[in-house]
């Protein structure tokens, strides 16, 4: 039984291993995708009180209160086998979110949208690190924290230099979004009897931010009050608080003992 044990872990491990490289040889046997110029026209342009394109920058402040919930969460927690370090970037970079998409949606344009991508990236490769941390290897998490967090900033800049180049390209970006989030539905597959129920609702409300992100005008056309776009912040700042109570889920029990908690 303990070599099933042994050999089911190994297949799970070279599993998630395989994975990125199938996804970057997938993602860059597509051609070159540039962003296209309607992303930036969204249907509610309401000014209220003086703010243009009022609820889209409005609607961001939640990401700053969850960020900050988060980052104070994440800092006392204090279970065995918790490594609070990707949960603070993650943390970080949702409250940075708050900033960077309230700067962005202000005036909407290229150049701004490199503020509102690059914590959300961040963000990206925070709580994948986590989930990497929580359910696989935290030596693994701890090796990878940084070369992650980089790679996703660099995603965001590699796309704003395409741009100008005029040979704009985001499948870069597109890769360290949605693979990441691919990734953490793989663990979750492959991890399924320490499944927490909050990782999945939070990974469901990004999902229905993005289908409100597809349907802004068709849904402010249907309420007269709030648009997709303005709803896709809000499910993202709700998915974002399902973390909060994630960081209490016990690690799985082979996870317990690889390292100490982080002081």
């Amino acid at each position: 039984m303990g070599q099933v044990g042994d050999l089911a872990r190994a297949a799970r491990r070279w599993i998630l291993i395989a994975t990125p490289f199938a996804a970057i040889a997938i993602t860059y046997s597509q051609p070159r995708l540039a962003q296209w110029r309607e992303y930036h026209q969204m249907a509610d342009t309401r000014t209220v009180m003086g703010i243009p394109n009022a609820l889209n920058v409005l609607s961001n402040v939640p990401f700053a209160i969850v960020g900050l919930l988060g980052l104070r969460t994440a800092f006392r927690r204090r279970r065995s086998g918790f490594d609070r370090r990707p949960f603070v970037v993650f943390f970080a970079g949702v409250a940075l979110t708050a900033i960077g998409s309230g700067y962005y949606h202000l005036a909407p344009d290229d150049f701004r949208l490199v503020w509102d991508r690059l914590p959300m990236s961040v963000a990206f490769m925070g709580v994948l690190t986590a989930v990497i941390s929580e359910f696989i290897d935290q030596r693994l998490a701890r090796w990878l924290l940084m070369p992650l967090v980089l790679t996703g900033a660099a995603s965001v800049l590699y796309w704003y230099w395409s741009e100008v180049r005029g040979a704009g390209d985001l499948r870069f970006y597109g890769l360290v979004q949605f693979g990441s989030l691919a990734a953490i539905a793989l663990t979750i597959i492959l991890y399924p009897r320490a499944v927490s129920i909050w990782l999945v609702a939070a990974l469901a409300a990004y999902g229905l931010s993005k289908i409100c992100e597809i349907y802004d005008a068709p849904i402010l056309s249907s309420t007269h009050v709030v648009s997709g776009h303005t709803l896709k912040h809000l499910f993202a700042a709700a998915g974002a608080a399902l973390i909060i109570p994630f960081t209490r889920d016990r690690p799985l029990p082979h996870l317990r003992h690889q390292a100490p908690p982080a002081p």
